[in-house]
């Protein structure tokens, strides 16, 4: 597949570093020499400098040959122009814009973005894609990193391993029996820094962040397993009031069911433009860091606290301020993957990644077959791929031991019908069944080589 990626940030990189991986034949394009200069430099790619919404530059780009283009440069407006050259002058099959703007995404103008007018194929809002992490954030309070997949009736939970967890030292065969109704499967472990999937015979120790894959009828047994306890959130502290802040406080209200919010803006115009926007949540202007509107928000009685401020840095000292002065979950909004190794050792419950929420969003327009759903773990260390199984795909009709999947690549579920099921050696894996798959970086292609459908199916 050739692919022209339009911005060369961290969200374009992390796209392009994906497919190129994937033996793709992509390009980047980006109006900073540097950006360009460093995903050719790391990544096989070609790069061009240049202006996305050019018709030149698409040009020597590649466009006239192209299946398709991701504009995700910062500019909503040349994201929004980039796509409509890409249909009318060069006729690229598929076009995802990356959009911020609240008036574009606006559901009441969805009608801009038909074929006729802006042909946009796929709008990701990165604010929306954020407000969604963290709204699953603090609906699972006991996880570090959550995810929901098969129509929002299962979950991918990160779990840290404590030492009062019961299955501690536990190999994971022996889990197996001795909780043989529970639906949950160990797709993944991070130790001492490095993430792997599990063998049956492999332990679980003390440290070990777990990937785990449930139904969300099995999520409280989950968590008692694991030595976790489920906390319902009702009064939330939202430090930051940007974009972001106020896309997850109107998310709160829009769900209502008694969840009581405050928020603490710095900027006096951002604050006043929030207190417009919203009905219920109550905003205070002042500084995230200051110990006296901390407390004016109330944050010893909080249940949690939300750091969404547009700096990492201030995100991760509010949320220690925040746990110091008694609230007992703090989540941080984090753009550098490499302070994440930092969370643990300051006391920071839980994160999100807001390039790595949109990359996932991304992936799931992008990956061949029927793919639904695409989470991206660590920094694009491993994904999780959610598909149906076409009658053309090489695994349909196929037990899942007879499947060559390669070494590594673990079945999280099956939903057959409406039932979820837990996947074991002699299932049958039918057509129509969606299937939910673990597989580090390397193996995505070969996973998505055989969930593709034959060319006969086009």
């Amino acid at each position: 597949m050739k692919v022209i990626i339009c911005g060369a940030g961290q969200v374009g990189w992390q796209i392009a570093r994906h497919l190129s991986g994937e033996n793709n034949d992509v390009t980047v394009v980006d109006s900073n020499a540097d950006l360009v200069r460093r995903a050719t430099d790391t990544l096989d790619v070609q790069g061009l400098h240049g202006f996305a919404s050019y018709p030149d530059v698409l040009d020597r780009a590649g466009a006239r040959d192209a299946d398709m283009i991701i504009a995700a440069t910062h500019s909503d407006e040349v994201n929004m122009v980039t796509c409509q050259v890409a249909h009318s002058v060069f006729a690229i099959r598929r076009k995802i814009a990356r959009l911020r703007s609240k008036s574009y995404l606006d559901a009441i103008y969805s009608a801009l973005y038909r074929r006729d007018h802006m042909p946009i194929d796929v709008v990701i809002s990165p604010e929306k894609e954020v407000a969604d992490a963290a709204l699953l954030r603090l609906g699972a309070p006991a996880a570090f990193d959550t995810e929901k997949f098969m129509g929002d009736k299962a979950q991918l939970m990160g779990l840290r391993l404590d030492e009062d967890c019961p299955v501690v030292n536990t190999p994971l065969r022996q889990l197996s029996d001795l909780f043989s109704t529970l639906r949950v499967v160990v797709l993944a472990v991070r130790r001492d820094g490095r993430l792997f999937a599990p063998e049956a015979a492999d332990q679980l120790f003390v440290g070990d962040e777990c990937y785990v894959f449930a139904p969300n009828e099995d999520i409280p047994r989950t968590l008692e397993v694991f030595g976790k306890k489920a906390h319902k959130q009702e009064r939330v502290v939202i430090l930051g009031g940007g974009n972001v802040g106020l896309a997850v406080a109107s998310a709160l209200e829009a769900k209502g069911r008694g969840i009581r919010a405050k928020m603490v803006e710095r900027d006096r115009r951002n604050a006043e433009r929030a207190a417009d926007a919203l009905e219920r949540t109550i905003v205070l202007n002042g500084d995230a860091l200051d110990r006296s509107i901390l407390v004016e928000a109330g944050i010893g009685k909080a249940d949690a606290v939300l750091c969404v401020t547009d700096d990492d840095k201030t995100n991760l000292l509010a949320a220690v301020r925040a746990k110091s002065e008694g609230c007992p979950f703090a989540i941080a909004l984090i753009n550098d993957p490499t302070l994440i190794p930092l969370l643990e050792p300051i006391g920071v419950d839980a994160y999100i990644n807001p390039r790595a929420t949109t990359v996932s969003s991304i992936l799931r327009h992008i990956r061949h077959g029927r793919v639904r759903g695409v989470y991206s773990i660590g920094d694009a260390e491993a994904e999780v791929i959610e598909a149906q199984v076409m009658s053309t795909s090489s695994i349909a009709g196929s037990m899942i031991r007879d499947i060559d999947f390669p070494e590594g690549v673990l079945v999280g579920a099956v939903k057959k019908g409406e039932k979820i099921l837990k996947p074991t050696g002699a299932m049958r894996i039918d057509e129509g069944d969606v299937i939910v798959i673990f597989a580090m970086a390397a193996d995505v292609e070969r996973v998505e080589q055989l969930l593709q459908v034959s060319i006969d199916f086009f």
